[in-house]
């Protein structure tokens, strides 16, 4: 059996004010009139059924979840009680699927990514779950080949000597995860040919999970493992008390730089992690001067701006700025800067 995890508990920081805690990223239509995490759940329409796609998420993100996704069973909603990173809510989702459904194939995938190519997105999707199910100690990740030297993404580096496992494109193996390089590193990943972006996308069985957990975050298992002996009240009760307690690591760090029998698929379905204003920009209409515009933005002599406001706001004699407007705040920063935004959110709140 095949299902998918959609991991929708982060608080999208680098879309503040935009994004804030109460409603971030995964919840907020950027792209058309669909939100983030209905994108997600509608491209694996065809390919898995609504009833096995599971959405784990903060306590306080449950009625979202439900208001915009409607046909999703109450039940495939998994509560994150405290935001721990995504190893140990892989691993909590593992255990509350196998508890429904027995040992089954999970795709895992971030709620806030935008995949523009559906149709090259499933067909790299089956391929893993084909594999997965031969291979029932594999791990399979995606991985997107790189078009630029991009230095906000992780890298995956696969082993350019080892036989491609052929279904309807290659599965290679993966000699190492590294973490998100200086430029120049980035254009030496480009040019070597033997490096992919990492989609943070993972295709493993819920037992390989479990074992990969108890043998790297034995921490995060034991405590997992008692909270799921139980069932309604009284789970819910230990997971507030105890799941605070479990190892705060993502699964890159925690399980995929120790595990072994990794592979990915090189894949080209048009992904973004969106992780920024200049991501929104690169998959939004531009005018005619590169500017990212609404009906009520008017400019005079202004270049490749990006302008999200209620008001009506004209912009005179300016070039490359994000202009961000909410009830709240009002956001002007080049765009070169705005990778900061993150960072200026904790200046200004913790002083």
């Amino acid at each position: 059996m095949n299902c998918a995890l959609i991991m929708a508990g982060g608080r999208g920081e680098r879309f503040w004010p935009y994004s804030t805690d109460e409603k971030p990223k995964q919840f907020l239509s950027l792209f058309g009139e669909k939100t983030m995490i209905q994108l997600t759940v509608e491209r694996l329409k065809g390919l898995i059924p609504v009833e096995k796609v599971f959405v784990v998420t903060g306590e306080m993100y449950v009625g979202l979840v439900k208001k915009q996704l409607p046909e999703l069973p109450d039940e495939n909603i998994i509560i994150e009680p405290v935001g721990r990173n995504t190893a140990p809510c892989i691993a909590l989702s593992a255990f509350y699927i196998e508890k429904r459904f027995g040992n089954v194939n999970l795709a895992v995938l971030p709620a806030d990514h935008l995949v523009s190519g559906v149709e090259k997105f499933q067909k790299a999707l089956n391929n893993a779950f084909e594999f997965v199910s031969r291979n029932k100690k594999a791990i399979v990740t995606l991985g997107i080949n790189p078009n630029r030297p991009e230095t906000g993404y992780g890298y995956i580096k696969y082993q350019k000597d080892n036989d491609a496992i052929n279904l309807n494109e290659s599965i290679l193996k993966v000699e190492r995860f590294v973490e998100k390089p200086e430029l120049e590193v980035a254009k030496r990943y480009l040019k070597e040919g033997s490096y992919l972006w990492n989609a943070g996308i993972f295709i493993w069985n819920t037992d390989t999970i479990l074992e990969n957990t108890k043998t790297f975050l034995p921490n995060t298992f034991d405590i997992l493992e008692e909270i799921n002996k139980y069932s309604g009240e009284k789970y819910f009760e230990l997971l507030r008390e105890m799941y605070q307690r479990v190892d705060k690591i993502s699964v890159d760090y925690g399980i995929m730089e120790h595990a072994e029998n990794i592979y990915v698929i090189p894949s080209e379905f048009g992904w973004d992690d969106v992780g920024s204003w200049n991501s929104v920009e690169r998959h939004s209409n531009r005018d005619e001067n590169g500017n990212v515009i609404g009906e009520n933005i008017h400019y005079f002599d202004s270049k490749g701006n990006i302008v999200k406001s209620k008001k009506k706001t004209v912009l005179i004699d300016v070039k490359d700025l994000v202009v961000v407007e909410t009830d709240e705040y009002l956001i002007i920063s080049k765009k070169e800067s705005i990778q900061k935004i993150k960072e200026i959110k904790k200046r200004l709140f913790f002083k």
